[in-house]
């Protein structure tokens, strides 16, 4: 066995197994991290079929971008996962449903290529998965499709800045305005205040101790 192949089914393992850990972790931060994994594994495949570009996007963009995005907003959402596994069971003949649904139709898609026997293989491109033709079709026939993706994820970046300064009684507000604005006099105030003797303070305790009772008394 090549180690080519080796590789390819270390990282199809890795892949599957963290895609089950991503649906069936109960903490959304573990789940987001595994979801990295898989995206990391997903990248190994690419590379050994020689698509260094969707490699290099995969790890770039959802790894460094997208995943971390995700990760802050599972932070700051502050998510009650007892309220969310409630009507887990309610959704799942639906979800149920929609899982068969998707793996029919790959299997269909995969036997269908085992049956139909193709006795020649079409030639692939040379340039199939480089940077420099991907990058001409991206900003030439491509380039609204780009552009509307990257006006996505600047909407994206803006709701997560936009969740961090709301304002919650659970967490302290911290205004950098009003920080900047502090002077030392705000901080430290001196007080000047009359010095007195410590000697009769246990005779002016006990006579403070002895009004209410007399006032009892009385």
């Amino acid at each position: 066995m090549e180690f080519k192949t080796v590789l390819f089914y270390v990282f199809a393992v890795l892949v599957v197994i963290a895609a089950v850990r991503v649906i069936t972790a109960r903490n959304p931060v573990h789940a987001a991290l595994f979801l990295v994994l898989s995206f990391f594994s997903a990248a190994g495949l690419w590379m050994l079929l020689k698509a260094e570009f969707l490699a290099i996007v995969l790890v770039l963009v959802y790894v460094g971008a997208v995943m971390v995005l995700f990760l802050f907003v599972v932070m700051m959402l502050d998510i009650n996962m007892d309220k969310l596994r409630e009507g887990f069971w309610g959704y799942f003949p639906l979800a149920a449903t929609i899982g068969v649904i998707i793996v029919l139709e790959m299997a269909a898609v995969l036997l269908n290529s085992f049956w139909v026997y193709e006795s020649q293989v079409p030639a692939v491109s040379d340039t199939l998965g480089q940077t420099k033709p991907l990058g001409k079709l991206i900003f030439t026939e491509y380039v609204y499709a780009f552009e509307i993706a990257a006006v996505i994820l600047l909407v994206a970046i803006v709701a997560a800045v936009a969740l961090t300064l709301r304002k919650r009684k659970d967490s302290k507000y911290f205004d950098p305005a009003q920080a900047v604005k502090v002077k030392a006099s705000d901080r430290v105030r001196l007080v000047s205040m009359k010095a007195e003797s410590t000697r009769n303070a246990p005779a002016a305790a006990a006579a403070a101790a002895d009004k209410p009772a007399a006032g009892q008394q009385s």
